[in-house]
């Protein structure tokens, strides 16, 4: 079958799939992901692309980045109308707003469901983050609108553990309950959207929620479809089948999409730190000179051109640029010398170069990045074999430690802490029982990070990150690529309701305010 026919019938399928869908009113959004299935609508356990702006149509924290922002200065009120700390920053006391309700029949939030949410955060068997909330002592319902939160010591920002993001997202203690692990696909939350449908590997179904505590939406819903194929996105968003499509992550995308009459593309923050994490306990990579030859071999360059100017800017550190501790004055290897690369094996005890195998995701922009990396590799004699799985698959075993290269792109919370313990502090390493994201093993700065989280001194507490993310690169532990912002194409009557500079999502929340015009 020609690669021609093929995407033919790839497209008959999506515009099939939707004239077989029951007609909606202009007013329900069309959004096409690029992803087989959910992952959860879990938002303590949503840590995918696909999955993590679903958590922002369905839930909300006690406080809130303003739509469209990724200023951590500039968190506002949510389910919580005010709060006040003590002097020395251990302890926090919230107020909630009243009358607000949980989806269907729930009843409205209290004190005791942020105290259930927030000890499920902190929870590794029901968490992807627990490591963010190990600050936290005790978290108190004083009264059943009156939450207080007490610190074993001061943190960088608790506001950002109890902001709507990961974590932060307050869930009904008695649905997720009731529901257990069914919560990931029957999710109540208190967010402008509720669920209405799941139809495993086709779409998610989202309606109004009429007791929005900020006003009824203008939409009368979501549908949120699986589209893994690139084209077949493109060809659904040009024939008027999606109203907005997660975009191909690189400029010939967003040129060929700019100029097609109709369509918009939003590119947006945070900017995704695109890193090849080494596994530093895995032969031959225990050896930092086979390190060192894989990170020299790398050219960090042909990957900004390969994604575009316009998505893609240079890494400058293991902590993504622009969060509060980032410290790029460390250099980083990776200018794609093969040569210098393969005399490194050669006084390493490789002359005839190495295997090493690398779980990677099927994702497209992500698997052609990681197929870029596997030719500059070749030309150093490193055969870099990839095993290419489904994008939950891929989650699921890189946390099982299966894999000796991981590719990773991600975004959190902007403060320098969050990345470096979640990714670089030896509490988080893969497969451990307090396991986060930290797939090289590595414990170089253990130190330096904790001592930081404690620091109450902002210039020293600056200098203990510095110091973390000079003595990471020098380890070798991970090798920083580029650093990517998010694109998304809509159709040009598609009106978000705010200016849309960043999501901390990783793509458009739809607000009470989002319309289609």
């Amino acid at each position: 079958m020609t690669r021609t026919r093929m995407a033919t019938l790839t497209l008959s399928t999506v515009l099939g799939m939707a004239m077989a869908l029951p007609s909606f009113a202009g007013g329900v959004l069309r959004y096409g992901m690029a992803a087989q299935d959910l992952g959860t609508m879990d938002p303590h356990r949503a840590t995918t692309t696909p999955d993590k702006p679903i958590t922002g149509w369905l839930f909300n924290g006690l406080v809130r980045f303003k739509p469209g922002s990724d200023d951590i200065g500039a968190l506002e009120p949510d389910l919580a109308e005010s709060w006040e700390r003590n002097k020395d920053g251990t302890v926090w006391t919230f107020r909630l707003r009243e009358g607000v309700k949980f989806h269907g029949d729930y009843g409205e939030v209290t004190a005791e469901d942020v105290v259930y949410s927030l000890n499920r955060s902190a929870d590794p068997e029901t968490s992807a983050f627990a490591s963010d909330y190990r600050a936290i002592d005790t978290i108190e319902a004083v009264d059943p609108a009156t939450v207080r939160i007490t610190l074993k010591h001061p943190v960088p920002s608790l506001l950002g553990l109890v902001a709507n993001y990961h974590g932060g997202n307050i869930v009904s203690k008695k649905a997720a309950e009731e529901r257990g692990a069914d919560f990931g696909t029957q999710p109540i939350g208190t967010g402008p959207f509720m669920i209405k449908d799941y139809i495993p590997q086709e779409r998610v179904v989202f309606d109004a929620n009429p007791d929005y505590f900020r006003g009824v939406p203008k939409l009368d819903g979501i549908e949120y479809r699986y589209i893994p194929s690139d084209s077949s996105r493109d060809l659904a968003l040009k024939a008027g089948e999606l109203d907005v499509s997660y975009g191909r992550q690189d400029q010939e995308w967003i040129d060929k999409t700019e100029s097609t009459e109709g369509l918009v593309v939003d590119i947006m923050r945070p900017a995704e730190l695109q890193q090849f994490h080494l596994n530093t306990s895995s032969p031959p990579l225990d050896n930092i000179e086979v390190r060192r030859a894989v990170a020299t071999a790398l050219n960090r360059g042909e990957f900004i051109q390969f994604i575009g100017s316009s998505l893609a800017q240079p890494a400058g550190s293991v902590v993504p640029n622009g969060n509060l501790g980032w410290d790029g004055s460390t250099p980083i290897h990776g200018e794609g010398d093969a040569e210098a690369a393969r005399g490194m094996l050669t006084e390493a005890g490789f002359p005839d170069g190495i295997e090493l195998s690398m779980v990677q995701t099927s994702l497209p922009t992500m698997l052609g990045v990681a197929q870029v990396a596997q030719a500059q590799l070749a030309l150093a004699g490193i055969d870099l074999q990839l095993n290419v799985v489904d994008h939950q698959t891929f989650h699921s075993q890189i946390r099982d430690d299966r894999s000796q290269v991981i590719y990773y792109s991600a975004a959190r919370f902007p403060v320098a802490d969050v990345f470096l313990s979640q990714f670089f502090h030896s509490d988080s390493i893969v497969a451990t029982p307090t396991a986060a994201t930290n797939f090289s093993h590595c414990d170089a700065a253990d130190e330096e990070i904790v001592n930081a989280r404690i620091e109450p001194d902002s210039d020293k507490q600056n200098a203990l990150w510095a110091t973390a993310q000079k003595k990471i690169i020098e380890n070798i532990c991970a090798v920083p690529l580029y650093e990517q912002l998010i694109a998304y194409g809509r159709r040009e009557n598609v009106d978000w309701g705010y200016d849309l500079e960043a999501e901390m999502h990783l793509g458009p929340v739809v607000t009470e305010q989002t319309d289609i015009d």
